[in-house]
């Protein structure tokens, strides 16, 4: 056993998982201050599922190696790790040489929470509680597992296509975020969508969830890395520390010249965006391109969430595809065009070193499997559910003006401490 990469990941995996109460806060403070309760709960629902689903059948169907070598290994490992079972409970490198399996399995496992957790923005404010449990439930199952073994289990997108992700454009933030659009399209529209202001209850709230991600997401792409011996954690680390600062700055110059203010709102999303840009390229390419990823991607989301939101009338109530989706998308094509040949884990590196459109190609084509397998998958799960929940996957509209704290949950995140409460 490998004790330093042992140690390595287990702190990354904690540094993950503490991720997901970020989203919770972020999400909570973008919230109506009626909703904030309920919209950590759901983050906090999606933890616990995924903590006990990821266990019993997730990490079998994402990197066990039964189908390896048959046509359904390209898009499932297996079903002999279920519970995370097999021979031998203490098992070490058999994904990755000298890590025990149940590193590499916590560590997965707080990649899958933080994706499910991502979902809860864009329905935020009035989907029914249940009935976004049991979409979870089969989404997890699914999904995210089969995409996870086909990104890099060995399966469709990273083997057969070369499609390169290295710690979650695909796999996280396309995911996420299509799934996002799709749900929040069967759910509709929120009670006096384009007539009410749906502004941030709790703006403090917000910076504080964004700090934890921001803290977290070094575990995320470094550890990604699954190795200490060749600098590559330490680059994906570096890259992570400039493309988020870049977009933050980005996204503070968008705001000032669009709307004449930056805002804390504001300078938390870029940062956030460009945390997702880099995600899938933090291992591949060199800082200067991290600085112009950061830099891009803040006015492309910006556009997306002001601008087409509105054009085309979905309510992605607090932009997770406008963030996550489009983010993950631009990292993973530009990826293509940025990758250092010697760091990729295919033949091909970018096309501005290379001049060859292979890799771009290849990227752009793992980004369309992924929205196209993410998009009807989630659509034929919602669906499904929807019809099981009475024809709606949303609270009543008199719900929904009295708050789904109250309603669904019987308590309230701002009590009055004068007695009435």
């Amino acid at each position: 056993m490998d004790t330093a990469l042992t140690a390595f990941i287990l702190i990354c995996a904690f540094l993950v998982l503490l991720m997901t109460p970020g989203v919770a806060f972020f999400y909570g403070g973008l919230s109506r201050k009626k909703n904030v309760g309920n919209t950590i709960l759901m983050v906090f629902l999606a933890l616990g599922l995924v903590g006990l689903l990821w266990v019993v059948e997730g990490y079998s169907v994402a990197f066990d190696s039964q189908f390896e070598g048959t046509a359904t290994g390209q898009f499932l490992g297996g079903f002999n790790q279920l519970l995370l079972g097999g021979t031998d409970i203490l098992a070490q490198g058999s994904f990755v040489d000298g890590l025990p399996d149940m590193a590499f399995a916590i560590f997965q496992a707080a990649f899958c929470m933080i994706t499910v957790g991502i979902i809860v923005g864009s329905v935020s404010g009035r989907i029914k509680f249940g009935a976004f449990a049991a979409f979870l439930v089969f989404w997890i199952t699914i999904v995210y597992g089969p995409l996870a073994h086909m990104v890099w289990g060995g399966g469709f997108i990273g083997e057969t296509i070369g499609a390169l992700d290295f710690a979650g454009g695909d796999v996280v933030h396309i995911s996420s975020g299509i799934t996002g659009l799709v749900l929040c399209i069967l759910a509709g529209k929120r009670r006096g969508y384009g007539r009410f202001n749906y502004r941030a209850h709790n703006t403090p709230m917000v910076a504080i969830g964004a700090a934890m991600l921001w803290f977290g997401w070094f575990g995320f792409n470094a550890g990604s890395a699954l190795t200490l011996g060749d600098g590559v954690a330490a680059l994906a680390a570096v890259n992570t520390l400039v493309a988020s600062a870049a977009a933050c700055l980005s996204w503070l110059v968008v705001d000032r010249l669009v709307t004449g203010k930056c805002t804390l709102v504001g300078g938390c999303t870029g940062l956030v965006a460009g945390l997702v840009v880099i995600t899938p390229a933090a291992g591949f390419v060199e800082p200067w391109a991290a600085i112009i990823m950061g830099i891009v991607v803040s006015p492309i989301c910006f556009f997306c969430i002001s601008v087409l939101k509105a054009k085309i009338g979905y309510d992605d109530a607090l932009d997770a595809f406008g963030c996550h989706g489009i983010g993950g998308i631009v990292g993973g094509i530009l990826t293509g065009i940025f990758c250092v040949p010697e760091l990729s884990w295919t033949e091909y590196g970018g096309l501005i070193y290379t001049g060859n459109l292979h890799l771009l190609g290849s990227q752009i084509l793992g980004v369309l499997v992924t929205v196209a397998f993410v998009a009807v998958a989630a659509l034929a799960i919602g669906l499904a559910v929807k019809a099981i929940s009475k024809g709606s996957l949303s609270v009543s509209a008199e719900e929904e003006a009295q708050g789904i704290d109250v309603v669904l949950h019987g308590e309230t995140a701002y009590p009055a401490f004068d007695g009435m409460d």
